[in-house]
């Protein structure tokens, strides 16, 4: 049954395309009806003058201007606005915003000039207007009957929605901008409206095209990206059986689905110490966005003592390898538990590369805004982000210990393997140019093993890596490159069972770096536990090396949390902080401190960093590794699991949100965003300093009153802990912000356009 959300949106999408689809009419009639003998250029001039007869007969009487129709329709499109920022749908509030007003400001300069209205743009304008319109609310009202806006909606309407824009948006544009100078430049105009013709001349004819000339490319740019992403998801493929680690399949429903997954992982973690709270989960409604109330739930939980935080740890990986399935190639399927309890029949070959490159010094380098920074620079830069906020004390000592210790940077004898080698976060190019000797595991595509293995040949260190033949017999690079890699979902066993017979009596430290969207990124962090679980077990001397998001709820040195109390104090005086707060109703900008929570050991301080955009798929996937690294540490591993910064990586700045989100967020004192090679960098640092220093949290034999502190200490945060706000709550305001810096002077322009038109409506009163 529809619901009466979807109802009232279709009711306004199939009004709105009404409106249009009379609009257009008018103008068509008035083209077929009136050309003169100088042509079509005048006939459109003449098209917003024009009205609409309705065809009906008992209302053939009637005629209704264009002109009406256009103010009505067009300022309806007002309400999108409102539909963004309550939530009726997926649109960014602040986008959709400038692109209702960019046309208001364009009908109010052809509503209120008639030199405006009687030039060619304008009835270019409203056509090319009106044609868009048609077919992209007809398209909204069609996926909303349809419940789908890819697959069921009608090709040609489908077609039309994303190819229109074309040729239709260069002309709309051009309209407008005519009408723009038309209007600045028509006496009627200046005094009407602005009662000064500088006014008008400077909004219209020059603020607003330069406006123009930079947004319009992006709108456009835009449109093109919806249209690939659209066309993409129409005509993919459907999917491959399923294979490897899956989601189960949810009972009376034939579909994997990852909500009843994360809840009974989440109650079966958190209930092994407090079933009632474990019941709430699994009975929680609107899961989705309320995950993250049962997660800091699952948390206070952990703090009560040393022994409910690994009991709470190790019960939700227990069911994580219970409930997952491993699907074979005929359809068949075990849990994850069984299938990684049996060794496999198949093996992996082993495949080796020694580096060509000259042995450089063993000393940490750190690219940053275009330098390599080394020795003292360096430490005057990692001073200079303590001070500021951005990174922990215990980061920047980390950091500064490599510097003062060289040796710690010699990683010739050292050996690491990297589960998601070619991973943008993972630490491939910092090892390499070290000396390291590299255990590569990554997809098996042969694009992916002549980029590690051209870099590895260029370095001085060396790399192994799963061949599905003997090197021997491979006779080309290209050979060894097709038969290189192996799939961390579907040869978890194998992977397992090659890494525990290679190099016997050499020290491993394992790294989960491996990163995938969505439910995926669950299934692959499962994959690298079953892995990281048996060698750190069974194998004598590895250690474990995990990269922690910010955008999660961690514990937080007292000393965190006091800045962010003393930063929200001076915050909440700035004008803009108090302006979004109260439009939102407390929504954003909330503070970014929880209460304290008592313990075995004292009181216990945390951050909530969640983004509750990112769902509760990237949250468990977290989850399990924080369980695994404070589990393998109580058995006498060392684990080196610090926070890593935001990080501007194509996987993240791809969606366009956040992308301008980050523009704005280092205007949140001490927000920094770093690029992936400094990011890469740091957090190798940081990584050699638990691997070496005695005295870091990594190293079991340091005292923690309670083992998630292993995630308080190495912070290099960006800021994260130390913000007046959530990052959850700065998102749209850092939006705005960003905005606000491209944008200004259409800002202003908007300002004194909507105060010229009130002050005249006042006027009329």
């Amino acid at each position: 049954m529809m619901s009466p959300k979807d109802m009232y949106l279709i009711v306004y999408n199939m009004s709105c395309c009404a409106g249009w689809s009379m609009i257009l009419i008018s103008a068509l009639q008035s083209l077929a009806n009136g050309i003169p003998q100088d042509g079509v250029v005048e006939s459109l001039a003449n098209v917003y003058g024009a009205s609409y007869t309705m065809p009906m007969q008992a209302l053939s009487t009637s005629s209704i201007s264009l002109a009406d129709l256009l103010f009505v329709t067009q300022s309806a499109a007002l309400l999108e606005i409102v539909h963004a920022a309550v939530g009726l749908v997926r649109s960014p509030v602040l986008v959709t915003a400038m692109q209702v007003f960019s046309r208001i400001v364009a009908l109010v300069a052809v509503t209120y000039s008639p030199q405006a209205k009687i030039q060619w743009g304008a009835g270019l304008m409203i056509l090319s207007w009106s044609i868009v319109e048609i077919f992209r609310y007809l398209f909204y009202a069609s996926a909303l009957i349809t419940g789908d806006s890819t697959k069921k909606t009608p090709y040609p309407l489908f077609f039309l929605r994303y190819s229109l824009f074309a040729v239709l948006y260069p002309t709309g544009i051009t309209g407008e901008l005519t009408c723009f100078w038309n209007a600045a430049h028509d006496p009627s105009f200046q005094s009407f409206f602005f009662g000064s013709a500088t006014a008008a001349v400077w909004i219209y004819a020059r603020i607003l095209p330069i406006v123009y000339l930079f947004g319009s490319p992006f709108m456009i740019m835009n449109m093109s990206g919806n249209r690939k992403s659209a066309f993409k998801k129409r005509f993919a493929r459907p999917p491959p059986p399923p294979r490897g680690i899956v989601f189960p399949i949810e009972a009376g429903k034939n579909v994997r689905s990852s909500t009843p997954v994360n809840k009974e992982i989440l109650a079966a973690a958190v209930g092994a110490v407090n079933p009632a709270k474990g019941e709430k989960i699994r009975t929680a409604k609107g899961y989705r966005f309320t995950y993250v109330k049962h997660l800091c739930g699952l948390v206070d939980e952990q703090c009560t003592s040393p022994g409910a935080c690994l009991k709470i740890a190790q019960a939700g990986l227990d069911k994580a390898y219970e409930i997952f399935e491993f699907a074979a190639p005929d359809g068949t399927a075990v849990s994850v538990k069984e299938a990684m309890s049996t060794k496999t029949s198949e093996k992996f070959y082993t495949g080796f590369v020694q580096g060509e490159g000259g042995k450089e010094d063993a000393v940490i380098e750190i690219p940053y805004k275009g330098k390599i920074l080394k020795g003292q620079a360096l430490k005057d830069q990692v001073k200079s982000w303590v001070d500021y906020g951005t990174i922990e004390p215990s980061a920047g000592e980390a950091i500064i210990g490599c510097v003062d210790n060289p040796g710690w940077c010699d990683l010739s004898d050292k050996y690491f393997v990297l589960l998601g080698a070619g991973s943008a976060m993972g630490p491939l190019m910092v090892l390499l140019a070290l000396g390291a000797n590299v255990i590569a595991v990554d997809l098996d595509r042969p694009m992916i093993w002549k980029r590690l293995i051209g870099l590895a040949k260029k370095s001085s260190g060396t790399i192994t890596f799963p061949l599905k033949q003997e090197q021997s017999t491979l006779k080309t690079d290209d050979d060894l490159f097709a038969s290189a890699g192996c799939n961390l979902f579907t040869h978890t066993p194998m992977i397992r069972d090659w890494l525990m017979s290679l190099y016997p009596g050499k020290n491993f430290t394992v790294g989960s770096y491996a990163y995938l969207n969505g439910a995926l990124h669950v299934q692959v962090s499962l994959a690298m536990d079953a892995i990281t679980r048996d060698l750190s077990e069974k194998r004598p001397g590895t250690s474990l090396a995990y990269l922690c998001t910010p955008t999660d709820l961690h514990l937080v040195p007292k000393e965190a949390w006091d800045a962010s109390i003393a930063n929200y104090k001076e915050y909440n005086s700035f004008f803009l902080c108090i302006l979004m707060r109260l439009l939102s109703g407390g929504k954003y900008l909330k503070k970014n401190t929880r209460s304290p929570v008592s313990g075995e050991g004292g009181d216990f301080y945390m951050i909530n960093g969640i983004s509750v955009a990112q769902g509760p798929n990237y949250i468990l996937a977290k989850r399990l590794q924080h369980w695994r690294a404070v589990i393998a540490r109580s058995k006498g591993c060392i684990v080196s699991s610090n926070i890593a910064p935001a990080t501007s990586t194509a996987s993240v700045v791809q969606n366009r949100t956040f992308a301008w989100a980050y523009e704005g967020m280092p205007y949140f004192k001490p927000y920094e965003i770093f690029a992936p090679e400094t990011s890469n960098a740091v957090m190798s640092a940081i990584l050699f300093s638990d691997l070496n220093n005695p005295k870091s949290a990594g190293n079991p034999n340091t005292p923690l009153k309670n083992p998630n502190q292993l995630f308080s200490h190495g912070g290099f945060h960006g800021g994260n802990w130390r913000c007046a706000y959530e990052v959850d709550t700065i998102g749209e305001t850092s939006v705005l912000i960003y905005f606000t810096r491209i944008g200004g002077p259409y800002i202003a322009a908007s300002a004194v356009v909507a105060a010229g038109v009130a002050s005249k409506l006042l006027g009329y009163v």
